[in-house]
C-alpha cells in the first residue's frame, strides 16, 4: 500500500500483517513493514506503539528519541526501538529506511540483549546479512509471495542475531564476551579439575577480582555458581542416561565427595540424585 502519511515522500509503500494465534504463542511476527522516503521536517510522536522497531538507515540521517535521551543516526546504521515504550524520530534534512515492526515470543529479551542498556543507535561491521533478510520480509509483501510464518520468524531472528553478534562495541564488551566464552569452554574442558577463581582468572589473564565481576556481567552466574551449575547439569544427564553408580557420577562430575554432591545437587533441584534418576525413570 502506498503511503499517505504527511512528510512522507510519495511512492513510498507499506504492510500490515496479521499473525495467527499460533504464530503469536511460539514465533516472532512481522506488525508492519516498508521502505520510505522521508521529507525535511518529517517527524513522529507516539506515547506507544505495541512493538519492537527495527529502522535501517539507507541515505541521510534522522534523530531517534527513547527514555528522554536524544540520538542520531546516519546512512549504514540500524535503529532498534521499544515502541511500547515513549519515542520519536524526526529529520531536518530527509532521510530513507527500510523498517519492520515486529512483535511475539523472546521480542523483549532480543531487544534486552541488544541493546543491553546501550543506545539505540547500533552500527555494524557488515550490513549485508541484515539487509538481506529485512528485504526478503518487505519483498514477501510486495510481492504478494506466500511465506510460512515460520520463515517469518526465521528471517525476524536472523536480523536480531546479527544485531546481537555482530554490532560495534564503543566499550570493548565484544572483547569481554570473547574472554568469558574461552573460560566457559575452558571450564567444560576441566570440570572434573579443582577449577579455583584463580586458576579461571589466570587463564583468562585477569586479576580475580575484575574476572569475576566481568564474568557476573556477561554470565549472570559468579564463576563459582557457573561451575556448579555446569557439574549439576552434567549429572543430571548421566543420571537420566545411564546406569552408572551416584558415587561414580559425582567424582566425574568435579565433585570431591557424595555427601557434598547429594548436598549440592538437592540444593540446586530440589531433589536428591536418587530421587531425581528414579522421577525421570517412573
Amino acid at each position: 500500500m502506498l503511503s499517505t502519511e504527511r512528510g512522507v515522500i510519495s511512492g513510498s509503500d507499506y504492510y500490515v500483517y496479521t499473525p495467527s494465534a499460533l504464530a503469536k504463542k511460539i514465533f516472532l511476527y512481522p506488525i508492519n513493514m516498508g521502505l520510505f522516503r522521508y521529507e525535511p521536517g518529517y517527524s513522529l510522536h507516539r506515547n506507544a506503539y505495541d512493538s519492537f522497531l527495527i529502522m535501517f538507515i539507507r541515505r541521510g540521517e534522522c534523530q531517534v528519541e527513547t527514555g528522554g535521551r536524544i540520538y542520531n543516526a546516519g546512512p549504514g546504521q540500524v535503529v532498534l526501538l521499544n515502541c511500547y515504550e515513549p519515542h520519536a524520530y524526526w529529520t531536518s534534512k530527509g532521510w530513507e529506511a527500510e523498517w519492520l515492526h515486529f512483535d511475539g515470543k523472546g521480542g523483549a529479551g532480543y531487544y534486552e540483549a541488544i541493546l543491553d542498556g546501550g543506545p539505540p543507535v547500533i552500527s555494524l561491521r557488515d550490513t549485508y546479512r541484515l539487509e538481506k533478510y529485512l528485504h526478503k520480509i518487505y519483498l514477501q509483501f510486495r510481492e504478494c509471495i506466500s511465506t510460512k510464518e515460520a520463515w517469518l520468524n526465521n528471517y525476524i531472528v536472523n536480523i536480531l542475531t546479527e544485531l546481537l553478534v555482530n554490532r560495534d562495541n564503543e566499550h570493548s564488551e565484544n572483547v569481554s564476551s570473547s574472554i568469558i566464552e574461552d573460560t566457559i569452554a575452558y571450564i567444560s574442558e576441566h570440570l572434573t579439575d579443582p577449577l579455583t577463581l584463580k586458576d579461571m582468572a589466570d587463564q583468562a589473564s585477569l586479576s580475580p577480582f575484575y574476572f569475576s565481576r566481568l564474568f557476573k556481567k556477561e554470565s549472570g552466574f559468579s564463576p563459582h555458581e557457573y561451575v556448579i551449575a555446569a557439574r549439576v547439569n552434567n549429572a543430571k544427564f548421566l543420571l537420566k542416561s545411564s546406569d552408572i553408580s551416584i558415587k561414580d557420577i559425582c567424582f566425574s562430575t568435579g565433585f570431591t565427595s557424595e555427601s557434598s554432591f547429594c548436598t549440592t545437587f538437592k540444593k540446586e533441584t530440589g531433589i536428591t540424585p536418587s530421587q531425581y534418576r528414579f522421577s525421570i525413570r517412573n
